[in-house]
């Protein structure tokens, strides 16, 4: 029997239509994994090469010894890095992974595809030592893992006849619920500014990059502050708990959670977190919300899928087992949620495939900045002349404007000379 030409149509207003939705999460999982990647593809070598600060090399014989055999250390910390390693090889790895999110980035992805990316990410993270042991880093793998299951085995198209799994764009949801209420615990647990409502008095100056935006923010008057505060308790305690509710309220929990990671974006670096924590976000809203501010030949290629797709009781019962899969893992991180000895950006599996998250648990009343001094010549007498490192947006000179963009580096031999550092007192510039 042929369907109504206005199927689609009515199956979008129902609310139970993903395809844009998961349209819109690959294209931005996409961007992340080529940023991702083309970070790796500038700092790998001099922090894990061969002659990097540490590297991955010691780091892995130092992991088999410990584990007592190379199996038992693959076991322990998965990385394909396991069956060789090169300055060469990390950078055609970390190139080829550039590439490949390129290719998701511009509409196409799979799941073969995806697990590559994810496999080839989660390497790197592995023996990326301190250098990578940054929370965003097992939010990527978490996301990137979940995001095989939302696409097909094989049609790489932007909108293939397989429908979109319900169940993994409600493990998104889970996901994104445990990133802003673990960071709302850890920030209620924590420090004491939080309750007090004054720790926005000194986050814009001492969060990690601050911008030329952040100079203005950090001189608002304090009521203003109190008031962010406030706000962030609420967008991190009260309204993730909404993303499960009915339609509307899920794209208002949806769209105040996007917001509020567009207001960090705007006001702060965080590398690429922001954008990533804006993924599993996307989730609360489904094509009746997406349709309206898509363009409209999306609208029609994710309605002409919807009208062709046909269920796959394959692809209902590989997503029902991850569920069941994601439903133990988050065992762990759940207890350590209600915990009062709350663990922040931590996996309790060696994938790093359902893990608890946190941020600014502590904020810094002072910004204490390090110089770096280096010098050219080979051997460091007392006349040997030194010339200060400004590295990349990093604050250094309280005379120079908070940076947009990356300064270029001076080349020269880099040694660490002293403890220099400058103390920059709160509100002081």
């Amino acid at each position: 029997m042929n369907q109504p030409s206005d199927f689609p149509e009515n199956l979008f207003a129902l609310g139970n239509s993903y395809w844009l939705t998961r349209f819109v999460i690959l294209r931005l999982l996409g961007f992340v994994y080529a940023v991702a990647f083309l970070v790796t593809a500038n700092q790998l070598m001099p922090l894990i090469g061969a002659h990097g600060l540490t590297p991955a090399t010691h780091y892995l014989a130092a992991i088999e010894h410990e584990a007592g055999s190379r199996a038992a250390g693959m076991l322990n910390v998965p990385t394909l890095f396991w069956f060789g390693i090169s300055d060469h090889g990390l950078s055609i790895f970390a190139w080829t992974g550039f590439a490949l999110s390129l290719v998701v980035l511009g509409g196409y992805a799979n799941a073969i595809l995806l697990t590559v990316l994810w496999a080839m990410y989660m390497s790197i993270v592995h023996i990326g030592q301190i250098w990578y042991g940054y929370g965003w880093e097992i939010q990527l793998l978490e996301t990137g893992f979940l995001a095989i299951f939302l696409c097909p085995l094989i049609d790489a198209r932007p909108f293939p006849k397989c429908r979109p799994p319900i169940l993994v764009i409600w493990l998104f949801r889970w996901l994104g619920f445990r990133i802003m209420v673990g960071a709302g615990l850890i920030k209620m647990r924590g420090d004491s500014c939080w309750r007090d409502l004054t720790c926005m008095f000194y986050h814009y100056e001492t969060q990690p990059i601050p911008n030329p935006i952040s100079r203005y923010l950090h001189f608002a008057p304090s009521w203003f502050h109190k008031l962010e505060t406030l706000w962030n308790h609420f967008v991190e305690l009260v309204v993730p708990w909404f993303s499960f509710g009915p339609r509307t309220a899920r794209h208002i929990a949806g769209a105040l959670l996007v917001s509020f990671q567009i207001f960090l974006i705007i006001s702060g670096n965080l590398s690429f977190l922001n954008y990533l924590t804006i993924i599993p976000f996307l989730a609360c809203f489904d094509d009746t919300f997406l349709r309206r501010v898509l363009p409209e030949r999306l609208v029609r290629r994710a309605e002409k899928a919807a009208e062709q797709s046909q269920p796959s009781r394959i692809s209902n019962g590989i997503t029902v087992a991850l569920a069941v899969l994601v439903a133990y893992l988050s065992i762990s991180p759940v207890l350590n949620l209600a915990s009062g000895r709350q663990l922040m950006n931590y996996s309790f599996d060696p994938l790093d495939l359902v893990n608890t998250y946190g941020a600014f648990g502590t904020v810094g009343r002072e910004r204490d900045e390090i110089i770096f001094q280096g010098t050219d010549d080979t051997v460091i007498t007392g006349d040997t002349k030194w010339k200060e490192y400004e590295f990349k947006a990093k604050p250094g000179d309280p005379n120079r404007m908070p940076a947009w963009r990356h300064q270029r580096s001076t080349r020269g031999r880099f040694i660490l000379s002293g403890s220099f550092c400058i103390m920059i007192p709160a509100r002081s510039h």
